[in-house]
């Protein structure tokens, strides 16, 4: 008869787990011990969250098909491409000759008279200050004007009100790093000069990596019946990373009584090494190119030429006119002078000299041998601020100035 041993106590066991312990004299005979069986309980397991049934619609069945899937394959592929080719912002149409006209050329800067402008600078971030200009013997400029602006990195004010009783202001607003809105007031008080009025624009543009598109309306009114004013819309795209080109279309009503009326012009702009070239054709037939060109890292030129074709029903004849302008602008360390002549025989000069840091002097002077008339024009510009306001313009200078949406 075999012989059951008892299982050893040394031998450790889980409680709840039968044991089989075999027989040193049986070699095929194994006892079940009976030791208690406790279970160890367990937490309830959370039902599965049930699987959302995509919903089927008229936008899935749209989106959810084969000729959408190869479109938006299409696209990610030019998008791809687009990229690839390393192209850069070019600025608008226009802005397309922006090196010439206003780098270069006097065409906002030329004056005559006596002129001074005050400048009182309050703050730096956010930007805020006020200008007082007086001017005398110029037919262009009023007497007195006051001026003021705030900017921050979102918006843009600024108030302009003269001894005239004009008013002007503008307001930008950054929604975005690349759209703005712009919007523009002019109120003219009636004078001698003229009865007076009002005009306010608005302005939308939008900055993309390689092109710009503007939509602009002045005057916009539905109150006579039909809709009036001007309207602009423009898109500049750059196609190589050199050459860009673009177009602007014009729609213009000025009055409910008038029939409307529609206009295209196209521009094109390319850059070299150091030079650009634009060209633009107008709507009425004429053609505007500008070349600009970089000679040394102080000096830069600027040659503008403009070609009108007009035909006259009444004449019987296309009138043909052209003039070419030449300019040349000069940094020195401290001063800036700018020189331009025209084949329509006007000289013109520009110097600015900054005397100190918060004083600066500008001459003007403008020769027509045409006419036989001469133009000369001398202002001085102040600038004052606070010694804080002064700390603060250093401080934002190193970590990063404001950028109003100008």
């Amino acid at each position: 008869m075999p012989s059951f041993n008892r299982v050893p106590s040394s031998l450790p066991s889980a409680a709840g787990v039968p044991r089989l312990v075999q027989s040193p004299s049986a070699a095929k005979v194994y006892i079940m011990t009976s030791l208690p069986i406790t279970t160890t309980p367990y937490p309830p397991v959370a039902p599965a969250a049930p699987v959302a049934e995509k919903k089927s619609g008229a936008l899935s069945a749209v989106s959810n098909n084969a000729l959408a899937s190869a479109l938006k394959d299409t696209y990610s592929a030019f998008q791809a491409r687009r990229e690839a080719l390393g192209l850069t912002n070019p600025g608008t149409v226009e802005n397309v000759a922006k090196e010439v006209q206003r780098d270069v050329f006097l065409n906002n800067l030329s004056f005559s008279g006596l002129r001074a402008d005050l400048t009182k600078a309050f703050s730096v971030s956010p930007l805020f200050q006020v200008s007082h200009a007086f001017s005398q013997g110029s037919q262009q400029i009023p007497p007195y004007a006051f001026l003021a602006l705030y900017g921050t990195n979102k918006i843009f004010c600024q108030g302009n009100l003269d001894s005239d009783l004009s008013l002007s202001a503008r307001f930008n607003y950054r929604w975005t790093p690349r759209w703005v809105t712009k919007t523009t007031t002019q109120i003219q008080a009636a004078s001698m000069a003229g009865p007076g009025g009002a005009q306010f624009s608005f302005e939308n543009d939008y900055v993309g990596n390689d092109f710009t598109a503007q939509v602009k309306a002045m005057n916009p009114s539905i109150l006579d019946g039909p809709l009036t004013g001007i309207f602009i819309g423009s898109y500049l795209q750059s196609i190589t990373p050199r050459l860009a080109l673009g177009l602007e279309a014009v729609y213009q009503r000025p009055a409910a009584q008038l029939g409307p009326e529609a206009m295209i012009s196209y521009a094109a702009k390319y850059k070299g090494e150091d030079w650009i070239a634009s060209a633009q054709l107008m709507p009425s037939g004429g053609v505007q190119g500008s070349y600009w060109r970089r000679l040394s890292a102080q000096l830069e030129t600027g040659v503008d030429l403009n070609l009108q074709f007009a035909g006259n029903p009444m004449m019987g004849g296309m009138r043909k006119e052209g003039v070419a302008t030449l300019g040349a602008k000069y940094d020195f360390r401290a001063s800036s002078f700018r020189a331009q002549v025209d084949t329509a025989g006007k000289l013109g000069v520009l110097l600015e000299k900054r005397i100190v840091p918060m004083v600066q002097i500008t001459f003007a002077g403008e020769l027509d041998h045409v006419k036989n008339a001469a133009k000369v024009g001398l202002a001085v510009s102040i600038e004052a601020a606070e010694e804080e306001v002064m700390a603060q313009q250093e401080s934002a200078m190193a970590a990063g100035p404001v950028t109003p949406p100008f």
